[in-house]
């Protein structure tokens, strides 16, 4: 049995050097959607063709190409920390908080790749 109850969500995100040009090549190369731009936060995020799988763009002035980070939908991020935390697992440092967006928690797989927790603090969620 799992340590946690994840979503049927799966955010892939890039380390982009402009969301804006990401999303058109996106949207033109592969038919995505954008859902939108978040520019006070850097962040931009399309629906791709498979349901329940977005793509994130992170906008940074030295990308790393190569370093997908599948982030996973969860209801509630702190009892999901508290419990992989308890089972060994290592976050890279604290929870961070959006507000009225999302709250997010990077940890690492025993190979060292990370994944991220998500837990969506919009209206909507």
């Amino acid at each position: 049995m799992p340590l946690i109850d994840l979503k049927d969500t799966v955010t892939l995100a890039f380390s982009v050097s402009d969301r804006h040009v990401s999303a058109t090549w996106y949207a033109e190369k592969l038919g995505f959607t954008l859902l939108y731009h978040a520019d006070d936060a850097g962040w931009s995020e399309m629906a791709t063709k498979t349901n329940g799988v977005t793509i994130g763009f992170g906008e940074h002035t030295k990308p790393a190409p190569g370093n997908s980070v599948p982030v996973f939908g969860i209801d509630d991020i702190d009892t999901a920390r508290t419990a992989l935390e308890g089972a060994g697992v290592k976050f890279d440092g604290p929870t961070e908080v959006i507000e009225g967006m999302v709250k997010t928690a990077t940890f690492y797989d025993p190979d060292g790749n990370a994944l991220m927790l998500a837990q969506d603090l919009t209206d909507g969620a």
